[in-house]
């Protein structure tokens, strides 16, 4: 029963749900080589709508410094290209019929530094998201020990589990944001 009142796998689901998130958007973080990834961030107007441009295109990776997009509607070629130039991403594609090439520029060391700091601004988010995460499982536990469901030592047991838990996830951003940042810093 006194598992009942802490969902420990839950728990443990969201923060994993943290880190996936993170290393979601470290992929879309550049590096020196192309990844299809990079243009995920990208959201095209097309037939009315919002839309993400592997819903109108085919993302491909050629060569190591050169992405390829493949458009399927011709008429979308344009709001395309517009979107990828508009979407900040410092990429400037070369159309060509419905195929565009997008050379990568080589990262200088000042951008490649400001790659980094975003690095560890996800990073820190989402030990955020962990420790919130902790923080409801620890106010869960309180709140059973206060009604009288839960024993001190079963909560001190419990209490321990959460922290092993969020300790495990923190590790796990932590090797994430590092394998990232030597990713970014290789030249």
């Amino acid at each position: 029963m006194a598992d009942a009142a802490l969902d420990l796998d839950d728990l443990k689901r969201r923060m994993h749900g943290a880190v996936t998130s993170l290393k979601n958007d470290l992929a879309g973080l550049r590096t020196g080589r192309a990844s299809t990834n990079l243009l995920d961030p990208v959201v095209v107007s097309a037939y009315g709508a919002e839309m993400p441009l592997n819903q109108v295109a085919t993302v491909s990776v050629p060569e190591a410094r050169m992405l390829s997009v493949q458009v399927w509607d011709r008429s979308m070629v344009n709001a395309v290209e517009k979107a990828i130039r508009e979407a900040n991403l410092g990429l400037n594609p070369i159309t060509e019929g419905q195929l565009m090439r997008i050379p990568l520029p080589e990262l200088n060391a000042e951008r490649r530094k400001e790659l980094v700091k975003v690095a560890h601004k996800y990073a820190e988010a989402a030990k955020v998201a962990a420790r919130h995460v902790r923080r409801d499982g620890l106010d869960t536990l309180k709140k059973s020990e206060k009604d009288g469901d839960l024993s001190k030592d079963d909560h001190e047991r419990l209490a321990e589990q959460v922290q092993k838990a969020t300790d495990a996830a923190v590790e796990e951003i932590d090797q994430a944001l590092a394998a990232k940042e030597k990713d970014i810093l290789q030249v």
